[in-house]
């Protein structure tokens, strides 16, 4: 499955096996706090200052 901005943060903790360990590197520190689950990508790094494309990057790495 290939992520982008507007994938749901729940979508990619279901569908990559290794999400977990790279958000967490990126600084999402609250994954699975009941509102994170209906955010998408592009919403959580806006709200964590966090760039985007580097998270999808690395989603998409594999």
């Amino acid at each position: 499955m290939k992520f982008d901005k507007d994938s749901l943060i729940s979508d990619v903790l279901e569908n990559l096996e290794n999400a977990e360990e790279i958000l967490m590197k990126f600084g999402f520190h609250c994954l699975y706090c009941p509102a994170s689950q209906m955010e998408t990508l592009e919403e959580a790094c806006m709200v964590h200052g966090i760039d985007v494309d580097g998270v999808l990057s690395a989603l998409n790495a594999k």
